[in-house]
């Protein structure tokens, strides 16, 4: 390519991979399918959690969410009964973790999200140019490179809600239902309305393939489609184990990768951002623990793992690693039954109808694994073997040695990357607010530079100087960012350096933030640069 690349990203929630480039003669998805064709599938992709708040906190760092504090879900879930939740909070990351689209942004990208977040912290205002249902590439100023998110929602777990959807069109007879679920028609036609779901997702999938190649830009434009995590299916959602974290992954690179390929390549989320930075030139942070997965810095991986900690109102603590046919779960909390009370979840209709089973005693083999009061500490499963993960190998002295291996480098990932995973949440919350409220970023304050203040002194309302000048912004608050707007402007700039002012008057407005913290106030000052 000659030019700097854009990147679309398409962001699925919920889903596993249930289309047809996958090879599912239920799906209904020519778009997707189409995507496919064009591009490569990685049908070993893997989130970083079976939910999507701890994900999409992953994805917009490039760091696990137990390394920045993101890993309960969700930070601000609060509920009567559990008054003693340290929640509402924001995650504190290190001073130095930004959202990955600044670093973007830095590099002259025009950053969209249209619209979803749900970091686990208040989205700063220097991560995107444009955060709305309105946002767009079409938005950019001519000729500017672009890196654009939209995330259709329509395939949330709670669309299987029959309220959601009361009419179906796909055959509850043609889905196929995991072993761990009962076969009843009441779970067929709760997995039916999935797949109309993803019918009705595959058409927003269309329309932006669909505008690419109006603008003349499907060429010059990387386009990745994924999903923050697997299926919203009992044993899928919120759980480590295959169907809750094995996402569908399709890159298309015009020209760079071979249409219709796939690669048995692991994949986590967490490599989504570092890959991105990488295609477009710009430097990958040391402390980003995501790799790329495409392009000249592309590094391959030998484990994925994932994270399942407080699920709204109970605690949990599980720990997995992957490789391309062995995972490996560790149950911190071996006494807890697997299911544990979230209201949320058991409005789920599958879920409604295995505790109906369950008090009749009429479910049957591995549908009674949910209902267990007890967990094993350790669990191992041979994925090719056993992709349902049911069997558990983990007693088993043939797999002595893959299990000993699959601990110790679990041991290893958590000495590195799951710095919170081990202190309670109020605690972690205490030091991460230092026993206070949540603090407040600094305001940014405005340091003249021209011939008779070269950055000496201050002008936090402005003033009138004689030019050439410009003004340097400075924050007093650790790794805080700050984002400004000139007279007539309609979105906020990121500062990255001292801004040139011409001759004439300047209204200048500027804000600091940095993740986790409370916005600053808004500054504002009128510069008046004479000739």
């Amino acid at each position: 390519m000659t030019k700097r690349p854009n990147i679309l990203w398409i962001s699925l929630e919920d889903t596993s991979p249930r289309f047809g480039c996958y090879g599912d003669t239920v799906a209904r998805t020519p778009n997707i399918d189409r995507l496919a064709a064009g591009g490569c599938r990685y049908p070993n992709a893997f989130s970083t959690s079976g939910v999507c708040a701890p994900s999409r906190a992953a994805i917009i760092t490039g760091m696990y969410q137990s390394a920045i504090g993101a890993q309960h879900m969700r930070t601000r879930h609060t509920n009567e009964h559990a008054p003693e939740l340290p929640t509402p909070y924001d995650a504190v990351p290190p001073h130095y973790v930004k959202c990955f689209p600044e670093y973007l942004r830095a590099a002259g990208y025009f950053c969209t999200n249209n619209s979803k977040t749900d970091y686990q912290f208040t989205p700063p205002i220097t991560a995107w140019d444009e955060l709305s249902t309105d946002a767009h590439w079409r938005n950019r100023p001519e000729g500017v490179p672009f890196f654009s998110v939209f995330n259709p929602t329509v395939t949330h777990e709670s669309g299987m809600w029959p309220e959601k959807r009361p009419e179906i069109t796909t055959d509850p007879d043609a889905v196929a239902v995991p072993p761990y679920l009962p076969d009843t028609p009441k779970t067929r036609i709760a997995i039916a309305r999935l797949y109309d779901n993803l019918e009705e997702a595959d058409q927003r999938v269309g329309e932006l393939l669909d505008q690419l190649e109006e603008d003349g830009l499907a060429e010059n434009t990387i386009v990745m489609l994924w999903s923050d995590h697997g299926a919203g299916l009992p044993r899928g959602k919120r759980w480590p184990y295959d169907a809750g974290i094995n996402i569908p992954l399709i890159v298309r690179w015009p020209g760079e990768i071979e249409a219709g390929s796939e690669t048995d390549q692991l994949v986590s989320l967490v490599d989504l951002g570092p890959t991105v930075l990488s295609l477009t030139g710009v430097d990958i942070p040391s402390h980003m623990h995501g790799q790329p997965f495409v392009g000249s810095q592309m590094a391959e991986r030998d484990y994925i793992y994932a994270l399942r900690d407080r699920f709204d109102e109970s605690y949990d603590m599980m720990r997995a690693v992957r490789d391309k046919r062995f995972k490996y779960i560790r149950n911190y909390h071996p006494e807890n039954p697997y299911l544990l009370w979230i209201p949320y979840r058991n409005r789920h209709p599958i879920l409604e109808e295995m505790w109906r089973l369950h008090l009749a005693d009429e479910l049957e083999g591995p549908q009674k694994l949910m209902f267990q009061t007890r967990r094993p500490v350790d669990e191992l499963y041979d994925t090719d073997n056993d992709p349902f993960e049911i069997n558990n190998l983990a007693d088993d002295p043939a797999h002595a040695e893959t299990l000993i291996r699959m601990q110790m480098v679990m041991d290893d990932w958590r000495a590195e990357c799951d710095t919170w995973g081990d202190v309670p949440e109020d605690q972690m919350v205490f030091q991460m607010y230092q026993g206070k409220e949540q603090p407040q970023t600094a305001a940014p304050v405005f340091i003249p530079i021209c011939e008779v203040n070269m950055g000496r002194e201050a002008a936090p309302d402005g003033g009138t100087f004689e030019g050439p000048m410009m003004v340097q912004f400075y924050n007093s608050t650790q790794g805080a960012s700050m984002a400004y707007q000139l007279e007539g402007d309609t979105h906020w700039r990121l500062y990255t350096g001292p801004v040139r002012l011409a001759e004439g008057q300047h209204t200048v407005r500027a804000k600091a933030i940095r993740i986790g913290y409370k916005e600053s106030e808004e500054v504002l000052a009128t510069f008046t640069v004479t000739g």
